[in-house]
């Protein structure tokens, strides 16, 4: 064979391999996400610092202090300019399709993308979302960047697998190489960010899987240590030894968190829904909600602008317990109100940086009721911070252990990562035994999918009658009996509860359009074969 015969053999072996996603070809690729989505978070972290120096003349490490300055026009303005500007963007994305849902996308619709589209996600979306995001936090909405970093991570990792026509299974892979390299890059922990990936995006360690999002998330990582230093993102409080006392106070500040993860899971889930059920009512559009969201968050921001964009200089202070008490239980339910306003009016951004500074203010106000019950027997209200923090963004995430990580990676304390390890338990167990899952799996409960389910549920959920049905060509229609009928789109689950109702083993499968006609026969024999079929891919994508 010639030289360009073996390196033609060659070629064609290495695309197959990165087509399957298999072995070292899977590594090359988790390494280029982790340099793409590493240098998008990256962007977007400097283009939100952009929008703050134009906005505030100052970025987020001043951004509380500098705003505590400036006139109270001026801070009712900022935001409301904000508004108007992301308002515009939503109505320009709705006309050029976007934004298809008047809204800027996050971690949920990454989930979605795994779960459901077969690790598909619109690039052209992703980059205009990320847009909007960086407008958002940048003019003062009270959100989070990791959620629509994250996103923009695992759309430049969607688009790469589309170009190289990954199947599903690999595509779900490259999702979650973009969302640990997002994750990395926002908090420099590369740990926690891969933590974070398995834990929340793709919902399982199967070994295939761990190289290649490893490696993104520690490239991830170099790309900001590189550009940025290695400073962390917070600043850390002096923490004493951990006293025997400390541990069981931390399970109580878990009980703690575990309601204000709830309180405000509740309030970033309703609130939405509602104002979209109020518009809805009433002819009002969805894209202008920004415009009154703005004016809410600039009147706010005058009692407390602690609270104005991803909050990271109030979470330091927090930390380094710069706070009295009254100031942080204010701030607790302000930053609440004000991140549910942000979801509900239709701002970009997430809700990790929220969770850590609701965290780090439950834990310092909980340190220092501690002290005056106990005095000097406690490590002190920093020791708390840190444990809050942890507690309430792993319950509101649904991620203890990349919470847990996150917190070992930033303090390099094993004492504090223990209490927080026992504190997130307690919050994730009771926050999502009293909802039902994570923020992330009810918002995409929402769409009609139950992730939190396991895979058995999602496939009855996620599989269509046409999909399984036999074409009436196929069958004989003298054959067919509309005794019993269902729709070409309903669910697998929602088909075999009818044959199981009606004691069938077939019913007709009629169309939607038209006068809807039959258009062919689904039999129970079939259906649950291709649930069994459906579910052994999975197990096999899960464990292998």
């Amino acid at each position: 064979m010639s030289d360009s015969g073996q390196i033609s053999v060659w070629l064609e072996r290495l695309v197959s391999a990165i087509r399957g996603g298999r072995g070292p070809a899977l590594w090359a690729l988790g390494i280029l996400i982790g340099v793409i989505a590493g240098y998008a978070t990256l962007g977007l972290r400097l283009g939100i610092s952009f929008v703050e120096q134009t906005a505030f003349g100052v970025t987020e490490i001043h951004l509380a202090s500098a705003a505590a300055h400036l006139p109270p026009w001026r801070v009712i303005l900022i935001p409301l300019a904000t508004g108007a500007l992301v308002a515009f963007g939503l109505w320009l994305g709705l006309r050029l399709n976007l934004t298809p849902e008047a809204r800027s996308q996050g971690v949920a619709d990454v989930i979605e993308a795994r779960a459901v589209k077969a690790g598909r996600i619109d690039l052209k979306s992703g980059l205009y979302s990320a847009v909007l995001s960086a407008i958002s936090l940048g003019g003062g909405a009270s959100a989070g960047r990791e959620g629509p970093a994250v996103h923009l991570g695992a759309s430049l990792a969607a688009a790469l697998g589309k170009w190289l026509d990954m199947p599903a299974r690999g595509s779900r892979v490259l999702l979650a190489c973009g969302a640990a390299a997002a994750v990395s890059a926002s908090f420099n922990a590369p740990v926690a960010g891969a933590l974070f990936a398995f834990e929340v995006i793709l919902g399982h360690y199967a070994l295939r899987s761990i190289a290649p999002v490893a490696s993104a998330s520690i490239i991830g990582a170099l790309i900001v240590r590189h550009h940025l230093g290695q400073d962390p993102v917070f600043g850390l409080p002096e923490m004493g030894a951990a006293t025997v006392w400390d541990f069981p106070l931390a399970a109580m500040l878990g009980v703690a968190a575990a309601g204000l993860a709830i309180l405000f899971n509740r309030g970033a889930i309703f609130l939405p829904a509602r104002i979209a059920q109020w518009c809805e009512k009433r002819g009002i559009p969805l894209w202008i909600l920004p415009l009154p969201g703005g004016l809410l968050i600039g009147l706010m921001a005058l009692i407390a602008p602690e609270i104005l964009g991803v909050g990271y200089e109030a979470t330091s202070n927090a930390l380094r317990t710069e706070y009295g008490l009254a100031l942080l239980l204010l701030l607790i339910g302000m930053k609440t109100l004000a991140t549910v306003i942000t979801l509900g009016f239709r701002f970009g951004g997430g809700v990790f940086s929220p969770s850590l500074y609701l965290g780090a203010m439950l834990g310092s106000a909980f340190g220092l009721l501690a002290g005056l019950a106990l005095g000097d027997q406690t490590a002190g209200p920093g020791f708390f911070a840190v444990i809050g923090m942890g507690a309430v963004s792993g319950a509101v995430l649904g991620a203890p252990l990349s919470t847990t990580l996150i917190v070992f990676e930033l303090t390099s304390s094993y004492e504090a990562s223990v209490a927080v390890l026992l504190s997130v338990s307690l919050a994730t167990v009771l926050a999502q035994s009293a909802l039902g899952g994570s923020l992330f799996q009810l918002q995409v409960q929402r769409k009609g999918f139950d992730v939190s389910g396991g895979s058995g549920r999602l496939i009855l959920q996620t599989i269509r009658t046409r999909d399984v049905m036999v074409p009436l060509d196929d069958w004989g229609r003298s054959e067919i009996s509309d005794s019993t009928v269902v729709f070409e789109d309903d669910t697998l689950g929602r088909t075999l509860g009818v044959l199981d109702a009606e004691q069938v083993d077939s019913a007709a499968v009629r169309g939607r359009g038209g006068d809807q006609p039959i258009i062919g026969v689904v039999t129970k024999a079939d259906a649950q074969a291709a649930y069994a079929r459906r579910l052994a891919e999975i197990s096999e994508e899960e464990h292998r």
